[in-house]
């Protein structure tokens, strides 16, 4: 700690493994520099404490750790703000998260960290990374995997034109709607629809897509992405029709297009 200056937050990304019965090496998806980077850290902001100990407790297996797991300084953000996001649009919460940042304002550098790859991109702490700005802090983001942009790459969908529209409606008849709503935008633009699904929902969404889309619609889902098991099927809904195929708990990304 440094008190005549103020700390940094940076943005650690973490495997894309969290929730799978494997786990892929650290070394295979985190470069060197943001491993150490999380080693030294002692402060952090995220999801959930008890999966950024399970991380922290992976990168110590390789990296000593500036503190014990137990001394480490973890603040979790809101239970609301990271089940309906925190950027203050429709439906999310509206969090000033300037408190949790107050370390960094001692000297400390700070990590902000999800349960699974990059924080603040489909997942909670925008409003952290907000506050951050506004305080006058450096924000540094860390290189690490971010699921969207590997299955949008590996989709053959439009990676110029592109759109994340978070989780679709539970609801059967507003899911169908949805799809019907995206799909729409998709064949009208030319731009790609990323969205995803908690892993225990991915069957009954994949279902739906292909009772609801058009038969000439590309649809592409990619699951388990940088493990040993990664898949990735895209092709469009009339030969997921003529070929039906499941896809399983692991945590996936779905997107349509043309």
């Amino acid at each position: 700690m440094n008190p005549t200056r103020k700390g940094s937050l940076y943005l650690v990304p973490a495997p894309l493994d969290f929730g799978c019965t494997t786990q892929a090496p650290l070394t295979d998806v985190l470069p060197q520099a943001t491993l150490q980077t999380a080693a030294r850290l002692t402060h952090w902001i995220s999801e959930n404490a008890k999966s950024t100990r399970a991380y922290l407790k992976r990168v110590g297996d390789l990296y000593p750790l500036a503190l014990p797991l137990q001394a480490q300084q973890i603040q979790e953000l809101p239970r609301e703000v990271h089940k309906k996001g925190d950027h203050g649009g429709t439906g999310s919460a509206s969090f000033d998260a300037s408190t949790l940042l107050a370390p960094a304002l001692l000297g400390h550098d700070l990590g902000l960290v999800s349960e699974a790859g990059m924080p603040a991109i489909a997942d909670p702490g925008s409003s952290v990374v907000r506050a951050a700005h506004v305080l006058g802090l450096q924000v540094l983001p860390l290189v690490g995997p971010v699921s969207l942009l590997l299955a949008l790459a590996a989709s053959g969908l439009n990676g110029q034109n592109f759109a994340f529209v978070g989780y679709l409606p539970q609801d059967p008849t507003e899911r169908a709607q949805r799809i019907r709503e995206l799909e729409s935008l998709a064949l009208k633009t030319g731009q790609a629809q990323l969205f995803i699904e908690t892993p225990y929902r991915n069957a009954a969404l994949l279902a739906a897509l292909v009772q609801t889309l058009q038969s000439n619609t590309r649809l592409s889902v990619s699951s388990g992405l940088t493990l040993a098991t990664a898949t990735t099927r895209s092709e469009t809904v009339k030969g997921w029709k003529a070929k039906p195929g499941g896809v399983g708990d692991a945590p996936a990304v779905f997107a349509l297009g043309r």
